[in-house]
C-alpha cells in the first residue's frame, strides 16, 4: 500500500518549521488566516526552501472573500505564480470560479499554463461550486492533480459521505484530498475506498506572544486577543495522525 500524505496549511515560520520538524510530508503556505489563506510574502517562502526539505506548496490567492476574480486580479496571481516558482515553489494552490458558481476554466487554464510542470490543487472553492460532479470533471479535464474538499460542507465531518462519493467518482483520474475540520479517526473510512492518497490536517494551535508590555489604550486588531497570540503546530495532534497512518498500514 502506498504511502498517505500528510498536507498541513501553515500561517506562520514557526508553524511551518514545526511542521517539518515533527514530520508534516507536505506544506501549503498561506498568509492571513483569518480570511481561510491568500498568497504568502516571497522572503517567507525563500527563507523556508532554505532551511526545510519537504515540498513546499503555495496559496495563490490575491484577497480573501469569494472567488470571482477581475481580469487584475488574475494578472496578479500569474505574476505571484511566475515569482515564487522562481523561489522554489513545488506547488501551487488556487482557484477561480464564476458568477454561477461554475469552474472559470479559462483564469485556471491561464494559471495552470504559467504554473508549468509544476503541481497545481484547486483548493476549497471546489466546496462553493454549484455541482460539485460537474466541477469534478472539468478539473479533471484542466489537468489539476488534486482537489482539497470537505465534501460541500463546513467541515469535513459533515461532508464525509460526500468525500466518500467523490472518492469513488474521481478514482485514479485526481486526487480527492479531504480538509477542512478533518480527525484520525476520519481516515481509515477514507481510506477503505482505495482511492484516497493524501490528507489535509491543519494540526493547528496558538501559543502566547512573549511581549511584556502590552498597552492598553491602542488596539490594532478587530480581536485584541488574537493580536497577542501566534499560531504555530500542535505537537500532539500531529503525533495522533501520524499514529493513526501507522496504525493502519497506511506508511510505508
Amino acid at each position: 500500500m502506498e504511502k498517505l500524505i500528510l498536507e498541513a496549511p501553515v500561517f506562520t515560520i514557526e508553524a511551518a518549521l514545526k511542521a517539518s520538524e515533527l514530520g508534516v510530508d507536505r506544506l501549503e503556505l498561506c498568509a492571513d488566516f483569518g480570511s481561510g489563506g491568500t498568497t504568502p510574502s516571497a522572503g517567507t517562502l525563500a527563507m523556508l526552501k532554505e532551511q526545510i526539505d519537504i515540498p513546499i506548496f503555495v496559496m495563490i490567492r490575491p484577497r480573501g472573500g469569494d472567488f470571482l476574480y477581475s481580469d487584475q486580479e488574475i494578472l496578479a496571481m500569474i505574476k505571484d505564480i511566475e515569482l515564487l516558482s522562481l523561489l522554489g515553489a513545488d506547488g501551487f494552490v488556487f482557484g477561480a470560479l464564476t458568477s454561477k458558481g461554475e469552474i472559470d476554466k479559462e483564469s485556471c487554464k491561464r494559471l495552470m499554463e504559467v504554473a508549468g510542470d509544476k503541481s497545481c490543487t484547486f483548493h476549497r472553492a471546489f466546496d462553493m461550486c454549484v455541482s460539485q460532479e460537474s466541477a469534478l470533471m472539468d478539473l479533471i479535464a484542466l489537468g489539476f492533480e488534486r482537489i482539497l474538499t470537505s465534501g460541500g460542507a463546513n467541515d469535513v465531518t459533515i461532508g464525509q459521505d460526500q468525500i466518500l462519493k467523490l472518492l469513488d467518482l474521481a478514482k485514479t483520474q485526481i486526487s480527492i484530498m479531504p480538509g477542512g475540520g478533518l480527525k484520525p479517526e476520519h481516515v481509515a473510512r477514507f481510506r477503505s475506498t482505495g482511492f484516497l492518497q493524501e490528507i489535509h490536517a491543519s494540526c493547528k494551535t496558538t501559543r502566547a506572544s512573549q511581549c511584556i508590555f502590552r498597552p492598553t489604550s491602542v488596539n490594532l486588531s478587530s480581536d485584541p486577543a488574537r493580536f497577542y497570540q501566534h499560531l504555530t503546530i500542535d505537537k500532539e495532534l500531529v503525533s495522533t495522525f501520524k499514529a493513526t497512518l501507522v496504525q493502519n498500514n497506511f506508511v510505508l
